[in-house]
């Protein structure tokens, strides 16, 4: 028969698992008789849980949330959810690393010996790719504020910095409105989604760069986001897809002298298909038409265009600009020869998409997305 200390804990346990229990129910998961759940109810309410009682035919008990937190009961698999999110919390970027560390000794203390053991053993280490750029840390204060934003719906005023080349996407000084709908994390950087109030658009936004103002705006109505989920728009955007898709802007097809597991290797997202031995079929998407070519023009290999005719001609912008770079060595390097387009980005986006990274990769997107806006005042 079971202690008085461990039938309180088993109820402690069943009343954290969901929000109302019948008292019937109650004591025929414990095997006891619902007098005996009466009183170990009572019991734990002298320990300070607030275990608040419902009436009728079917009353029971709701563990409520108290101004204090009392001992908490987690179960093996559990605590080991804990302590490994806890850790992780160290890499985060939301200048909690030393918060999560004591934490994370505080609940290994606590823990029985059999639970430390397991703790200690599954030891992490977050490791970044290497990266001229990293990740600035995120003022929890800052963090706090915009979720309590997006969780209260008021509009958020904010100042936001500039992009790190000195453009601007706003006039000096100006406030920007927006409505904030979630806080996402992308390659150890943390963004707003947001509906902005004054260009009437989605928009992300950098957290580093936000610095909220003291007094929120109105309440507003919680818009759907483009495609209505949050992480394909948010994958889209920083592809510079704008209708709603996950899609990158440019995608084309070619055919790569080699065989298609040594691409596969090495295409990422890009869809492979074999031709023969040493043939493969390659699609691939990117930023530009440009920024694609150099991408595919990586792998040491024969190349035939499938299409679009844009891809073609990226290839032949960049095979000129290669031959001048190999005949005119040494000579100071002038102004940009390719042909006019109507859709020739500025400096200032031309700067932002130079930061795309020889893998393709690109370092952050939110730069270029900044830069377009930029481009568009």
């Amino acid at each position: 028969m079971p202690t008085t200390t461990s039938r309180l804990l088993s109820l402690l346990s069943l009343l954290q698992t969901r929000r109302d229990w019948p008292g019937a129910v109650l004591a025929d998961r414990m095997e006891v008789s619902p007098r005996t759940v009466r009183r170990d109810v009572d019991r734990l309410r002298e320990m300070g849980y607030r275990i608040a009682a419902t009436k009728g035919p079917d009353g029971g008990y709701r563990l409520e949330a108290g101004s204090e937190l009392p001992p908490l009961l987690f179960d093996d698999e559990q605590a080991i959810a804990i302590a490994v999110a806890l850790q992780l919390a160290t890499a985060a970027g939301a200048g909690v690393e030393e918060t999560a560390l004591r934490a994370l000794g505080t609940v290994r203390q606590v823990m029985p010996d059999r639970l430390r053991r397991r703790i200690d053993a599954l030891e992490i280490t977050a490791v970044s790719a290497p990266d001229a750029h990293p990740a600035p840390a995120v003022d929890p204060a800052v963090l706090s504020r915009i979720g309590s934003a997006v969780h209260a719906r008021e509009v958020l005023r904010f100042d936001y910095d500039a992009p790190g080349d000195g453009t601007t996407a706003v006039p000096p000084g100006a406030v920007r409105r927006a409505e904030p709908h979630h806080l996402v994390t992308w390659g150890g950087r943390w963004y707003l989604v947001a509906w902005d109030l004054d260009r009437e658009a989605w928009r992300t936004f950098r957290v580093d760069r936000t610095r909220p103002r003291e007094h929120p705006g109105p309440r507003f109505a919680r818009r759907e986001v483009p495609g209505g989920d949050v992480s394909t728009f948010v994958a889209g955007r920083f592809r510079g897809a704008t209708d709603g898709t996950a899609d990158w802007p440019c995608r084309g097809e070619v055919v790569l002298g080699l065989p298609a597991d040594e691409v596969r290797t090495y295409a990422r997202e890009g869809v492979v298909e074999a031709l023969g031995p040493d043939r493969c079929r390659l699609t691939l998407g990117a930023w530009s038409w440009e920024g694609l070519a150099a991408t595919i023009g990586r792998y040491d290999a024969e190349i035939e265009v499938i299409g679009p005719p844009a891809l073609a001609e990226a290839f032949a912008v960049l095979g000129e600009r290669y031959a001048r770079a190999g005949r005119g060595a040494g000579r100071r390097v002038g102004p940009r020869q390719e042909p006019d387009r109507r859709d020739r980005p500025s400096s200032t986006l031309t700067r932002a998409r130079a930061r795309v990274a020889a893998t393709g990769s690109i370092v952050d997107p939110q730069d270029i997305l900044d830069a377009r806006d930029a481009d568009r005042r």
